[in-house]
């Protein structure tokens, strides 16, 4: 199974960050994730946002506290020399000022995250453990509980630009462009570049590159109005990820039937993301994929694509059949 980190990512130099948008002002369609674990901040945050609020209080008793949690004899810096985040899938971890639940969080991490220790402390008892780390990263430093973070040699990955986009199959997947670029149907202003993959309902869409996961929505269920498609009217409704990648631009996977990635998750290139559907605007089975502008909101402007694995200039056509040669 691919790791996915969720983690305070740094884009590489001369690339671009989030817009200047706020982070839980998101455009139709798009949804932050989950809530804060050690006292339920109940909001989206992007990677390590500082000054995130949330309610103080005892810890999320819906997230169980990892193996041997607290444990006597923690260890030294030297084999402990980062932590990384252990919550619930989508949720998020408080970053107090001090090592105790009493004051408000000056920031959250995400599930995954890897932060740099700076030491261990004791402090307010959570779960049973009375050990708090200190961390450090570069969008938020503070004290954590060591009952949701554990100990780890692991780098903090770096997001940088990406080498090549490649089709969103998994490896040797077959496909066919039900619509490309300029497509007459619905393929004109913010969706110009867009490309409609031919898949039936459950069908694996993976990371056309590495990235983060910026925007989520997942609430269109079997049984809604609409899950198998609609008219314009369903517009909103459709489930999907956007990614951010390294060269500061993004990516959307829409009309998805399940959503497999949680807001702010490192998803390296070829990790499934979701599963095809017909959710939303739709007229049928198929995924609508585009690399797009980041622009705050989860639809933006279409830009430009042109794929690694497909042959000649590396854009499909529409009745071309691709097959995908992402594979990492």
């Amino acid at each position: 199974m691919a790791r996915r980190v969720g983690i305070a990512i740094v884009l590489a130099a001369g690339s671009t960050a989030c817009g200047g948008a706020d982070d839980d002002v998101l455009g139709p369609g798009a949804a932050g994730a989950g809530g804060a674990t050690e006292g339920i901040a109940g909001q989206s945050s992007w990677i390590g946002q500082s000054g995130a609020g949330g309610a103080g209080g005892a810890a999320d008793a819906g997230v169980p506290p990892p193996p041997d949690a607290g444990a006597a004899g923690a260890p030294s810096v030297d084999e402990c020399p980062r932590v990384r985040v252990v919550v619930a899938a989508g949720a998020t971890l408080n970053v107090r000022p001090e090592p105790s639940t009493a004051q408000a969080p000056v920031g959250t991490l995400a599930n995954g995250s890897i932060v740099d220790k700076i030491a261990d402390v004791q402090g307010e008892s959570v779960n049973g453990s009375t050990l708090w780390y200190q961390i450090s990263s570069p969008n938020v430093s503070g004290y954590v509980s060591s009952t949701y973070a554990e100990c780890t040699t692991d780098q903090a990955p770096v997001l940088t630009p990406p080498t090549g986009y490649y089709l969103p199959l998994q490896c040797g997947k077959s496909a066919k462009i039900s619509q490309g670029n300029f497509g007459s149907f619905s393929h004109a202003g913010k969706s110009a570049y867009a490309f409609d993959f031919s898949l039936g309902v459950g069908t694996p869409m993976v990371a056309m590159a590495d990235g983060v996961v910026l925007h989520v929505y997942d609430k269109t269920k079997p049984g809604d109005p609409c899950y198998d498609g609609g008219g314009s009217s369903c517009y909103p409704y459709a489930n999907l990820v956007v990614l951010l990648h390294g060269d500061g631009t993004a990516s959307i996977y829409k009309h998805l039937s399940k959503v497999l990635v949680s807001l702010n998750d490192f998803v390296p290139r070829g990790t499934p993301i979701g599963l095809s559907g017909s959710t939303g605007y739709s007229t049928g089975p198929h995924a609508h994929v585009m690399r797009e502008e980041n622009c705050g909101v989860a639809n933006c402007q279409s830009i430009p694509l042109s794929f690694a694995d497909v042959s000649g200039n590396g854009v499909p056509t529409t009745g071309q059949t691709v097959t995908s040669g992402n594979c990492p």
